[in-house]
């Protein structure tokens, strides 16, 4: 099976959003620079560098709403062994693809789709070889 590994969400001003999930449920935040899109890595659980150390517990983050993308809605991200192929696959089971995959910089290559009701999702070929 392709676990969930990521969930992300929309935000119209990061640092209120970053603010209010960190008093709200005490969640970490991490600002990103503008090579990585400014992003706001939101950490909901103890992390090292392979990512959450409790088994099924999944960290997220929050990127800038913006008036040029398609279903800026919260979703969540599901890793594959090949970015590529299951583009394929979604399409061809009634999903859409939402642009180009992009390389995520010592993460893996990420690409957006819509499902076959209409829900965004991303979908991510780690760097790092996946653990099953």
């Amino acid at each position: 099976m392709n676990p969930v590994v990521h969930f992300e969400m929309p935000a119209e001003d990061r640092r209120r959003m970053a603010e209010f999930y960190t008093k709200v449920f005490g969640w970490k935040t991490e600002q990103l620079g503008e090579d990585m899109g400014n992003y706001v890595l939101a950490f909901t659980t103890d992390s090292d560098e392979k990512g959450p150390k409790k088994p099924g517990a999944i960290n997220g983050g929050f990127f800038q709403k913006t008036g040029d993308m398609p279903a800026q809605y919260p979703s969540v991200v599901i890793a594959v062994e090949n970015v590529k192929e299951h583009m394929k696959s979604l399409q061809d089971a009634g999903g859409k693809v939402l642009g180009e995959p992009m390389d995520i910089p010592g993460i893996g290559l990420y690409v957006s789709f819509l499902d076959s009701e209409g829900n965004r999702v991303g979908m991510i070929q780690p760097s790092r070889p996946m653990q099953r």
